[in-house]
């Protein structure tokens, strides 16, 4: 190869995009032996998980067996840190303000893999009234939003409640409020499948965001996941969420929500217009666009409990990786995966606590199952579990298990 054609290539691979719909993990921290299973959990779950499975893994083979599997494939993870970086994409309102997105699932299946995005059906069934963005693409790219806007302006604020009892909050102020109209679920002019895109910063030039592309990130105009973002590489890195499903550790990000307690506890957006969403079917009926997802109030704390859990726990225990939610069905489990996610909140009774009942639970079945037994009961009514009108946008990223 002469020196004429070597630059040419060298130009041309600087100008392929840097992401592709199979991204990598990029960091999973150090391997185990050879020959065995299981390696030393990497330090952003550690040390709610010791070890977690080595590679190579039956997951593999197929994604339904043992084994780590990286759902949203556009993404680049950092189990080391705790993060994933996925592609950034710029865009703006009728009115001329800048946004900037991310998309993280999308209703079509051929669309969610050519995207590398995660494939949920359900999500469409959202679409009822004006529950949606309309966005067109204009000829340089660029996505043109019909309307709703996000303000990223107030600071992140929560004070924790008194012990025992740290929630609720005596205040809670999420770091970024959408307005009626906003609202991460998209539909793009000439298509009838519907995108997650949050917006993940606005009404800011890329020559400012070019300014945090070593991480010093200015949370007054970015959502207050992102710990990176860069429009010249055209991306953005975000904190993720540890949690469980089924049993088995999984990252999500959580990006929205129509609580404002819940939004300044998963560091989200406060999105009004979520509450306009349809969810009080169950689960897998036709029409249900959501999952369940629970999260324990007064779970055990302390950071090197190996059964703490719960928001108690995670206002509470300096360190912790947030209240460790249990989610219903995602994909290569289930087939009723949505990235909207109903909030089931519960907590232990008394009586259980009493007797030394209280631990860790990690699977949808076992809280039903410690619910029937009069174990676990709703925060909403004293009850069985049951949805408490909070709907929380958490895409999943990484399925660890």
């Amino acid at each position: 190869m002469n020196l004429k054609s070597t630059i040419s290539c060298c130009i041309t691979a600087a100008l392929l995009p840097v992401f592709s719909a199979h991204a990598v993990v990029v960091a999973r921290g150090q391997e185990g032996i050879p020959l065995e299973e299981g390696r030393t959990a990497p330090p952003s779950i550690f040390p709610d998980e010791h070890v977690i499975t080595a590679q190579p893994s039956p997951s593999e083979i197929n994604p339904s067996f043992l084994g780590p599997v990286l759902l949203m494939k556009s993404g680049q993870v950092d189990l080391v840190k705790g993060t994933v970086t996925l592609p950034l994409y710029e865009g703006k309102l009728e009115s001329g303000e800048t946004v900037w997105s991310i998309i993280t699932d999308v209703s079509d299946q051929q669309l969610a893999q050519l995207h590398g995005a995660v494939f949920s059906a359900k999500m469409a069934y959202g679409i009822t009234d004006d529950n949606a963005r309309m966005a067109r693409v204009e000829q340089s790219g660029a996505f043109i939003f019909n309307k709703g806007k996000v303000d990223f302006s107030p600071g992140l604020s929560i004070t924790p409640g008194n012990k025992p009892d740290y929630f609720p909050p005596k205040h809670a102020q999420a770091g970024s409020v959408g307005d009626a109209d906003y609202t991460p679920m998209v539909k793009i002019a000439g298509g009838s499948a519907v995108y997650n895109m949050p917006t993940v910063a606005e009404n800011v030039s890329a020559e400012k965001l070019n300014t945090m592309c070593d991480g010093n990130v200015d949370h007054t105009l970015v959502h207050d996941k992102v710990v990176r973002i860069c429009p010249k590489t055209k991306s953005v890195t975000l904190n993720m969420t540890l949690g469980y499903t089924f049993g088995k550790p999984v990252f999500y990000i959580s990006t929205d929500s129509n609580d404002k307690t819940i939004a300044a506890l998963e560091t989200s957006t406060y999105t009004p217009a979520l509450s306009k969403l349809p969810f009080s079917l169950e689960d897998a009926s036709p029409g249900e666009f959501a999952e369940r997802i629970y999260a324990f109030a007064n779970g055990p704390v302390g950071i090197n409990n190996p059964f703490r859990q719960g928001v108690n726990s995670a206002l509470s225990d300096k360190g912790s990786h947030g209240p460790l939610n249990v989610l219903g069905g995602i994909p290569t489990i289930n087939l009723d995966y949505s990235p909207m996610w109903r909030l089931f909140p519960v907590k232990w009774t008394k009586e259980a606590i009493a007797k030394g009942y209280r631990t860790k639970l990690t699977n949808a079945f076992d809280i039903e199952n410690a619910a029937e037994k009069g174990l676990v009961v709703s925060l909403v009514d004293g009850k069985a579990p049951k949805a408490a009108g909070i709907i929380i946008n958490c895409p999943v990223v990484y399925r660890i298990n």
